[in-house]
């Protein structure tokens, strides 16, 4: 008799003893069901297992293909996991994943401790107990270790372990909705999490080593983490009767040295949970540091930080903070889609991440260029930019910045041709002159055309054949230099003209692409293993008007993304507006 079988037929030989157990001896029995547990037998301590074996481990149990498909056949919620369910338990020759010496392994009880609290995530445990793994396992544990049903019971308890987490972990680490729908007419473009789910799972049992976090059942990102735990302050203290309203009555705004009663729902509006004396008069005078808790407040969401209290400051103030923890929920979501490693090894170990509801560009780079070290990315650069207008978004997505271009041309879309260039053509012939633009064909060595040549009211996106380009100088849309990652959006990073406009608050001025604030600092960093790119190099030859491309050495990966809600190195939680209504669009899918 064979005490472990290879389960390449996928038939389990542990069902077929079952059904004869009637028919063995008892002894036989306890080799097949693993009893006797060492310490309960009467041999001087040692147990039947533990005199035939050893004291080595029992062979494992195992399950084969036909039960597993029946069983995720039957329950919807693990249907979508039949591929994983057969890559996990083929690579183990269909073996026992949660069991050994025929006892649940610890991890067991991690995973269901995981499950029941999926709320401190943002998901809802309900969706996770697809069966009830508490009530199985109690059953098991109820019976005799020679209950024929035992093996079944073992049997039945592993495969809906094995299910249940993919079902959390698919969630948990790849994100629940979908990300096109979230972003809209403008695509979520960005890498996803490409997460091998059954190694992870291999990882929290022990059974292979990872740099990740999995044996925790922990997030892959800092930027998740900090926002979970804001999201367990702001629900206990929604818990606690969240935050006032604000009031004015007939006032339009509140200033300082204004007295008023909609002043003491200010304080405590600002300072939640603290207790403000009402009845103290100075608590009704907007005072100076009421003033600088107000600039604080308007720091952390993106206002005008002029210390008054109406408008936009007030209708931030007023967000109820039910909306608030949806809104850290829904970014946590977003988390969940950015892929575990941040910048592939090939790449240069540094990366730029534009928000675009913040209207900001950072750089992250590892100090030890060490790919395997992603945990160790320090901020290098921070800057303000541009992004699109609501009718012409910025897409979402991530790229590898490949080159710098110098004095560059700018290539007017055809999207540009037809709105608004056309028309200009149309009731003055002269406007591509004026600005400093040509029309060429698409050849490899453009040849130049006559605007006049061109029947411009037969002119649309699709049939104009030709290229509109503008021309190296001060004024050209690009500034003087633009930073290229090919996409299929066309879509990049560059200088500007409008200086004046990265000082105003809301910055979505752009037909799409991302204008940047320090074009020549920014250079100058992508640019640093270059000797000869110095910032004195960079500044002549941007002022030439010859177009020139330089090759980065190493690509950098480039993240264009959208978070209304993060928390920063300091702890605090910041929020702005969803400009394009990408917010709205993903809560109706992931609150469904």
């Amino acid at each position: 008799m064979k005490l472990v079988q290879s389960n390449k037929s996928h038939m389990n030989p542990f069902r077929i003893k079952n059904i004869t157990l009637g028919f063995m001896l008892p002894l036989s029995a306890a080799l097949l069901l693993g009893c006797g547990d060492g310490n309960s037998s009467k041999d001087g301590g040692k147990g039947i297992t533990d005199g035939l074996f050893g004291g080595k481990e029992l062979p494992q149990a195992t399950t084969d293909s036909l039960f597993i498909k029946k069983y995720i056949s039957d329950k919807k919620e693990f249907k979508e996991f039949n591929d994983l369910m057969f890559l996990f338990y083929g690579e183990r020759d269909y073996s026992l994943a949660w069991f050994r010496n025929n006892e649940l392994v610890p991890e067991t009880e991690k995973f269901i401790n995981v499950v029941n609290k999926a709320s401190k995530e943002g998901l809802n445990p309900a969706s996770y107990k697809v069966v009830d793994l508490e009530q199985m396992i109690q059953k098991y544990k109820q019976l005799d270790a020679n209950d024929s049903t035992r093996l079944a019971l073992q049997e039945e308890i592993d495969v809906a372990l094995t299910a249940s987490y993919f079902n959390y972990a698919s969630d948990f680490y790849r994100g629940r909705a979908n990300p096109q729908l979230d972003a809209g007419s403008s695509q979520w473009d960005v890498k996803r999490n490409k997460i091998k789910l059954h190694k992870a799972l291999q990882t929290i049992l022990k059974e292979r080593d990872s740099t990740y976090p999995y044996y925790e059942f922990e997030a892959l990102h800092a930027g998740y983490t900090r926002l979970r735990d804001k999201l367990q302050e702001y629900r206990a203290l929604e818990a606690k009767g969240g935050w006032p309203k604000i009031e004015l009555g007939n006032r339009k705004v509140l200033e300082q040295g204004d007295s008023a009663a909609a002043i003491i729902a200010l304080r405590k509006r600002l300072n939640p949970g603290k207790q403000i004396a009402a009845n103290d008069p100075k608590m009704r005078v907007y005072d100076a540091d009421l003033v600088k808790q107000v600039k604080h407040f308007q720091m952390l969401h993106g206002l005008k930080e002029d210390g008054a209290v109406g408008g936009n400051t007030l209708a931030q103030l007023n967000v109820p903070i039910s909306q608030r923890i949806d809104q850290i929920m829904i970014n946590m979501e977003r988390w969940r889609w950015i892929p575990k490693r941040l910048v592939p090894k090939k790449l240069d170990q540094k990366y730029i991440w534009v928000n675009i509801p913040e209207y900001k560009m950072y750089i992250y780079e590892d100090p030890n260029n060490d790919p395997e070290a992603e945990r160790q990315y320090k901020k290098t650069m921070e800057m303000r930019v541009i992004v699109g207008k609501t009718l012409n978004s910025t897409p979402i997505f991530s790229d590898k910045l490949e080159y710098v271009v110098m004095a560059p041309y700018w290539n007017v879309p055809n999207s540009i041709v037809q709105n608004e260039i056309k028309p200009k053509m149309i009731s003055n012939p002269g406007y591509l002159d004026r600005n400093n633009m040509e029309i060429v064909t698409k050849d490899k060595d453009p040849q130049a055309v006559s605007p006049s040549s061109i029947n411009w009211s037969e002119v649309n996106e699709a049939n104009f054949a030709y290229r509109v380009r503008q021309k190296p100088g001060p004024k050209n849309s690009l500034g003087m230099i633009k930073f290229l990652f090919p996409n299929e959006y066309a879509v990049y990073l560059h200088d500007t003209p409008a200086d004046a406009l990265f000082s105003q608050t809301e910055r979505n001025f752009s037909h799409g692409c991302v204008r940047v604030e320090k074009p020549v600092q920014l250079a100058s960093y992508l640019l640093e293993d270059m000797p000869e790119w110095n910032e004195q190099k960079i500044r002549e030859t941007m002022t030439t008007g010859e177009e020139k491309w330089v090759t980065l050495p190493k690509q950098v990966q480039v993240y264009l993304v959208y978070f209304t809600s993060w928390v920063d190195e300091k702890g605090e939680i910041h929020f702005r507006e969803d400009i394009y209504g990408h917010d709205k669009t993903l809560a109706k899918e992931y609150f469904e």
